[in-house]
This record gives C-alpha cells, sequence and structure tokens, in this order.
C-alpha cells in the first residue's frame, strides 16, 4: 500500500560541496535551510538584511547587495518610537537613528562581501502578493505593523516578477560571474490572504521559478514546495498554527536537499561536523565535574581535527580554545 507519492527529482547542478559559499534570501523557509546548513559547517550566510517574501522586494535587495548600497537617515522613518526602514525587517529597527543606519549598513557590506565570492545563491520566495504605499507608490518589504490603510496589496503577474529577478540575477552576476542560482518556492502558507488567493500566489510564483530556470544559465529549481504539500501533505506535519511546516517537516525537505544536490562524501562530512555543533551546544547540569571536563576536551580535541583535516569547514558556533 503506498501511503505516499513519490517525488522524481534529480539536481542538474554540481553537487554543493563544503568548498561553496552559499548566501540565501528570502523568506523564513529560508532561514531554516540556512541555520541547518550552518550547523553543518557550510560555509553560509542567510538572511543578511531580514526576511523578504515577495519576488520584487528580493529583486530590490539583491541590487543593494551588489551594490553595496549604504542607506542614510533620511531613508528611515519614525513609527511606534522606533527607527524604521521600508526595506529592512523590524530586526533592524532601533530607538536611536544612529545605531538602525549602522546596523543596516554593517549587514549590508557582509552582504555584499559574501556575494562577491559566493558559489550559490539561494532565493526562496514566499508570496506573489506585495504592498505599496498608497502616498507615494512605492512597494515596501516589510509593512512594520502600519495601519492597513497605509498600503495597497498588489498579486504580481508572472511576467513582473521573472522581470524583477532576471534583472537582479543580472546585476548580482556582474559583481560575480561564476554565480550560480537556486531557486525554491516556500512551503508556508499564507493563510492571511485566505486559501484560494494563497494557491494563486504560489501558483504564479512557481510558473516565474520555472521561467526563469529555463530562461537563465545556471540556474536551478529545488522542489521544496511540492515535498511538504504533495509527498507530507497531512496537517501533523505543521505547527500549531496548521501553516508553518514543523520541525521533523524541515529537517526532512533538508535531508531531501542533501541527498539530491550533495555526493554522499559531503553528507557523511556534514553530519559529522553536526555533532561537534551539537556538542558545543550541550549546557551540561554541573559544569564543574571532571567528567564534564573531560567531555569539553575530547570535543575541542575532536573539532580542531576535523577543522585541520577539513579547512573547507566554517565553524559558526563558540567554544573557547578553538579558532573558527
Amino acid at each position: 500500500m503506498k501511503m505516499q507519492l513519490p517525488l522524481v527529482y534529480a539536481f542538474e547542478g554540481a553537487p554543493i560541496t563544503h568548498r561553496d559559499r552559499l548566501l540565501l534570501l528570502g523568506s523564513c523557509f529560508t532561514a531554516n535551510v540556512g541555520q541547518a546548513l550552518a550547523e553543518r559547517m557550510f560555509g553560509v550566510l542567510h538572511n543578511p538584511t531580514g526576511l523578504l517574501f515577495d519576488p520584487t522586494a528580493l529583486s530590490r535587495q539583491l541590487h543593494y547587495l551588489s551594490q553595496n548600497r549604504q542607506i542614510t537617515a533620511g531613508d528611515l522613518f519614525l513609527a511606534n518610537e522606533l527607527w524604521n526602514s521600508w526595506e529592512h525587517h523590524s530586526d533592524f529597527s532601533h530607538i536611536e537613528q544612529t545605531q538602525a543606519v549602522a546596523g543596516i549598513n554593517a549587514a549590508t557590506a557582509a552582504g555584499h562581501a559574501f556575494l562577491r565570492e559566493a558559489s550559490y545563491l539561494v532565493l526562496t520566495l514566499g508570496s506573489a502578493f506585495r504592498y505599496v504605499q498608497v502616498e507615494n507608490e512605492q512597494p515596501v518589504a516589510n509593512n512594520h505593523r502600519a495601519p492597513a490603510a497605509t498600503f495597497r496589496k498588489e498579486l504580481l503577474e508572472v511576467e513582473e516578477i521573472v522581470a524583477s529577478l532576471t534583472a537582479a540575477i543580472e546585476v548580482a552576476r556582474q559583481l560575480n560571474p561564476k554565480l550560480k542560482v537556486l531557486f525554491t518556492v516556500s512551503p508556508v502558507r499564507h493563510s492571511r490572504d485566505g486559501l484560494i488567493q494563497n494557491n494563486r500566489s504560489k501558483g504564479r510564483l512557481l510558473e516565474a521559478v520555472h521561467q526563469l530556470c529555463e530562461k537563465l544559465p545556471a540556474t536551478y529549481y529545488f522542489p521544496a514546495y511540492e515535498w511538504v504539500i504533495d509527498v507530507l501533505r497531512d496537517h501533523r506535519w505543521y505547527d500549531l498554527d496548521l501553516v508553518h511546516p514543523n520541525y521533523a517537516a524541515t529537517q526532512y525537505v533538508f535531508e531531501q536537499f542533501c541527498a539530491a544536490c550533495m555526493s554522499s562524501e559531503t553528507v557523511v562530512l556534514a553530519e559529522t561536523a553536526y555533532k561537534f555543533t551539537l556538542a558545543a551546544r550541550h549546557c551540561p547540569r554541573f559544569p564543574q565535574t571532571q567528567a564534564h571536563r573531560n567531555f569539553v576536551v575530547q570535543q575541542q580535541t575532536g573539532l580542531q581535527a576535523l577543522l585541520a583535516a577539513h579547512p573547507e569547514l566554517v565553524f559558526h558556533g563558540s567554544w573557547e580554545g578553538v579558532e573558527r
């Protein structure tokens, strides 16, 4: 008896290894994958300037990173006692204007430097709806909980999505001609739009992504959306909100990503690295015991040996006496 529909997928690019550097931009699903890669010591930077959902916001941010666009105080607005940017996540909002500017500019500079050397750009599209300020007709990447009447909601056409992302990728490849692009569509349902409208949105994203892969060289698609929506399907794979895939679902999709897009040797090395990441996070109940001190020495020695044998690994954790 079949319990799941099979999904046949073959990655058309060269297998991803720890020597590759991966820049991930987009929705919260990108953050989950980026965190999992970092835990396995890949050279990765995800969402340096915050989560992005609509393709045109992502396109603008890719332009900014490619050009290392630095903002000024005039680019911010004051709301709810915080200085915010319409183009950046609320993580960068701050009560001090200078702090908000400095945080955004530092993140942009870091993203620019990473993009220059990246092997892969992983773009996860979340929604084909975007929000435009009524007063000045400017689209925003984040509404910062401003009143709904401030914005006009638009459903992007497939042609608009393709055009904006094509231009952004071309600019990024002027900075880094060897850049490969891997698209995904987030399986997170935007239930506030309504399920019917969410499906219209996802359909446009999927069609746009496939057109981009057919149009642009070294551009690929990974079916994270289909693995959750069509293979897992059941609500037991979702969080309590029945919208976000739960830990088990994201781990399942990540395992499919590793199996499809990496060599078996890379997968084995990644899981070895992951064990040391978990060990570094361990919070002992009695850290003063000799047993724990022995454990720390053993793990630190093993990690140093692993990093020496595989200099391509990037240890994103923190452990006294261990160099990243």
